[in-house]
């Protein structure tokens, strides 16, 4: 079949139109403004996709070229778009990214689904990587590039099938989350902490999506979750299926089923034992860092016991798992000084993802750049838990908000507000809105020994290259 998938750049629909070529489906798209790694991908697979969105696209008006079969509308897609004018007008027919998943490629088979606030894309990974070195051979479809895969997705002829269970909604004639399209037998929840205020009014309904969630598991699957989240915890007994619950703990107890016990971070490795069940399953090594890396490691190793993985591949597979782009991926070391690229974006994340570079990176002064983009992350309640997130770096810049006229004054985060309060804190803070301005800044004041830490959800106007230029450009005329 064609299928033509309108906004084909972002992270899942590049992926889908992957996993749509695997299974021998001819696939076009459309999508303006498309960055790395997703464009990267593409080009790669060599799927064409127009950088306008045109009804030509759809075969609407064209001189020549067939209409696709099925119109995939992908959930940034609203009305308005020329593309999803015209397949309405013409009645071609259209779905969801999601609903394409379910039905082609979850059906049938274990799906393997990974859900919660923090951590999905790192965890599923993690899972997938794991059944891959335990023999398992997974089918998988993540919201990030796998390192060890070198991909975002995969179509292989196993049972099983990882896949990233995000609560974001479907698309605009579908609201509802698109993990519950997901079929879910195994699934993780890592966490839960109110987050999307553009999609859900308040914390309850936020909860609530998840509850759902969790009540979509049969009888015979297994919830794996999260014992460090209240709200996590509080769910999981609604569940009809077995509950593998995992955390860290200090020895004290309550246990958990799978905990963390005795966990030692280094410069290269993080190493800790998993206890399931009171007894001891092994001491374990990942080079990932960070405290909420640990909970994740924990959450795979639960669903691969789960689904019966060979115990000596699970633990190979944590020692040589290499991580995702965007999740404190080294971008590149200039002159004593390292850029890091993150996909951090809710407070939490920028909590923990500072606090696993201030442990991989001991001693060395930590500058913070941040983007504002989400909807969440411009939103006036979340801006003093964004003044105690930030405030964990050394020297913290905030760039320029994303679409502010889509807030007011009482809904909106406030910049200036925001920086003034860190800097009151102890930390040096500056709101830069312009790239090319935090880029001069930020290289004009470096002393040598810097990590930089850029955390955003978009592309931020390629400022990882652009400061690893400037650094090395600075460097050549010293």
């Amino acid at each position: 079949m064609h299928y033509h998938l309108i906004g084909i750049g972002g992270t899942a629909m590049a992926s889908l139109a992957g996993l749509l070529r695997a299974a021998g489906h001819q696939v076009t798209g459309s999508d303006e403004g498309v960055y790395p790694p997703m464009s990267d991908q593409l080009r790669e697979l060599g799927i064409r996709y127009a950088e306008e969105y045109h009804p030509v696209n759809v075969g609407v008006g064209a001189s020549q070229g067939s209409r696709p079969d099925i119109v995939v509308v992908g959930n940034a897609i609203s009305r308005g778009n020329p593309e999803l004018e015209a397949v309405l007008d013409e009645g071609l027919r259209y779905t969801s990214a999601a609903a394409v998943v379910k039905e082609e490629f979850l059906r049938g088979r274990h799906s393997v689904s990974v859900a919660g606030t923090h951590g999905k894309t790192t965890t599923a990974s993690i899972t997938a990587w794991l059944m891959e070195s335990a023999g398992l051979k997974p089918s998988f479809l993540i919201g990030g590039i796998v390192e060890n895969f070198g991909a975002s997705f995969r179509l292989t002829d196993s049972p099983f099938f990882v896949i990233e269970a995000d609560e974001y909604d479907t698309a605009y004639f579908d609201k509802g989350p698109k993990m519950w399209h997901y079929l879910p037998r195994t699934a993780i929840v890592n966490n839960i902490e109110f987050d999307h205020a553009d999609i859900y009014r308040d914390e309850e309904a936020y909860r609530w999506a998840f509850a759902r969630f969790i009540n979509l598991i049969p009888r015979n699957g297994t919830l794996v979750a999260g014992w460090d989240s209240p709200i996590s915890r509080e769910l999981a007994p609604r569940a009809f299926s077995r509950i593998e619950s995992f955390g860290i703990t200090d020895g004290s107890g309550p246990y958990p089923h799978w905990s963390a016990l005795d966990v030692e971070f280094g410069e290269k490795a993080t190493r800790f034992t998993v206890v399931h069940g009171g007894k001891e399953w092994g001491r374990v090594e990942t080079p990932l860092a960070g405290g909420f890396n640990v909970r994740n490691c924990l959450a795979a190793i639960a669903a691969c016991e789960a689904v019966g993985a060979d115990r000596d591949g699970v633990r190979e597979g944590l020692a040589s798992f290499r991580s995702v782009r965007r999740r404190m991926e080294v971008r590149g070391e200039v002159d004593g000084v390292t850029v890091i690229d993150d996909f951090a974006h809710h407070p939490t994340a920028v909590t923990e993802t500072i606090g696993a570079v201030r442990q991989r990176y001991a001693g060395r002064r930590l500058v913070a750049i941040f983007e504002p983009r989400s909807y969440t992350a411009q939103r006036r309640e979340f801006q003093d838990a964004y003044r105690q997130a930030l405030s964990g770096a050394d020297r913290v810049v905030l760039a320029g908000l994303f679409h502010p006229e889509r807030y007011t004054a009482e809904t909106g985060m406030n910049p200036d507000e925001l920086v003034a309060s860190i800097t009151a804190g102890g930390v040096p803070a500056g709101y830069i809105s312009d790239v090319g301005r935090i880029v001069s800044e930020v290289v004009g004041s470096l002393q040598g020994d810097e990590v930089i830490l850029v955390m955003s959800n978009g592309g931020f106007g390629g400022i990882h290259q652009k400061l690893l230029d400037a650094i090395g450009e600075r460097a050549s005329t010293r």
